[in-house]
């Protein structure tokens, strides 16, 4: 019967398939492994016509890096887009086939004309991520991801963008909670839930370290083939928000953030492990980083000489070893993937643990009981 029970509770998840690209250098096997994807899922580029002037604009998060991207379509027919799928955000948007700036020419855009199931509202969208710009208003349509059907969806269309001309994602799908829309609107997750679109109200994410495995978004259940050990279930700081309380942050031993416990937001829409400026200043000088232009620099001959951050969590240490927050450039030199700045979005030491620490670890984000679940990735 439990056999059974399990056959039948895997059934029930939706796995999408998520590209992992190098947004600020490709490697020549990176574009190649980029292009087969896109290949794989073609589309035509959009067509550009005339812009509206009276819309809001919003900032978006910086995606410097490996970022990692997924399929969807929205529409009747379907109408096929590239998204980041962002724990950090709560909003869906991608551009609309109006929009005038240059970054549409190379982007798909949604032809809201050939969708029967379109909808739209007089209602203007104003959120914040980062660096770059947005500006767009709300419309309703239907939305797919793998198997699953939303209707009545209310998402973002891009009239004019800034900053994001060269990236290889079309639009942005925030899973965040509903406290976390700056529109108001419900997100795409909980119509999900509201709609019975999924048997449980979890998903989870596996980022692969290299690109022999896929990297993968579960929706409405768990694979446990994708994980070692148990999951280690740890409460939300607060419900409402995938933050949540840090013990501390060693390295060789010593305590170097977070020593009188802290928050950390898991987020898979950002690239490098952030913090406070000056706690990321001292790790990087641990490290013997050098600093050049926006990076920090290390020999890469040093890696396996480098400490690892243990982030302890619940009581439980995290270890992310130099192997993974060093990253390499398509010029072979070896940069630092941990980054300050976290003092801009709130007073106060705040963390945010991104791709770099889920790469490591497998991650279960629960809202039927307010937790997120940790393993190692297998």
């Amino acid at each position: 019967l439990v056999l059974l029970w399990l056959v039948a509770f895997s059934e029930c998840i939706v796995i999408i398939p998520l590209m992992k690209v190098n947004v600020m250098q490709e490697t020549a096997s990176g574009k190649n492994l980029l292009n087969n994807f896109l290949k794989e899922h073609a589309y035509r580029l959009p067509q550009i016509s005339s812009h509206n002037s009276n819309i809001t604009s919003v900032s978006l998060e910086k995606f410097y890096h490996l970022i990692y991207i997924g399929n969807i379509t929205i529409g009747t027919p379907p109408q096929e887009f590239r998204v980041i799928f962002d724990t950090g955000s709560s909003f869906l948007w991608v551009p609309s086939i109006s929009c005038s700036s240059s970054a549409c020419y190379t982007h798909n855009t949604f032809k809201y004309k050939e969708s029967s199931t379109y909808r739209k509202m007089k209602k203007r969208f104003r959120m914040t991520y980062g660096s770059g710009r947005v500006k767009g208003y709300i419309a309703y349509d239907t939305v797919r991801i793998g198997d699953l059907v939303i209707t009545e969806q209310p998402f973002g269309l891009s009239l004019k963008t800034y900053g994001l001309d060269w990236t290889p994602f079309d639009g942005i799908l925030g899973l965040n909670h509903p406290g976390k829309s700056h529109t108001g609107i419900i997100p795409i997750f909980d119509n999900m839930m509201k709609q019975g679109a999924i048997s449980e109200p979890v998903f989870a994410f596996y980022l692969s370290k290299n690109n022999e495995r896929d990297s993968l978004l579960m929706l409405g259940g768990v694979d446990r083939a994708y994980y070692k050990g148990p999951l280690h279930w740890v409460p939300l700081a607060q419900p409402g928000d995938w933050r949540v309380h840090m013990d501390n942050i060693t390295m060789d031993g010593k305590v170097i953030g977070c020593s009188g416990g802290c928050e950390a937001l898991l987020d898979t829409g950002t690239t490098s492990i952030k913090g406070p400026t000056n706690l990321v200043n001292i790790i990087q000088r641990l490290i013997r980083a050098t600093p050049q232009d926006s990076e920090y620099y290390v020999s890469c001959l040093t890696i396996n000489t480098l400490p690892s951050l243990i982030f302890t969590i619940n009581g439980i240490g995290y270890p992310v070893t130099a192997g993974a927050y060093i990253l390499k450039n398509s010029q072979g030199r070896c940069y630092s993937a941990i980054h300050g700045g976290t003092e801009m979005r709130q007073p106060g030491e705040f963390w945010v643990l991104s791709t770099v620490f889920l790469r490591v670890y497998f991650s279960v984000f629960d809202r039927g009981n307010n937790r997120i679940g940790l393993a190692p990735a297998v």
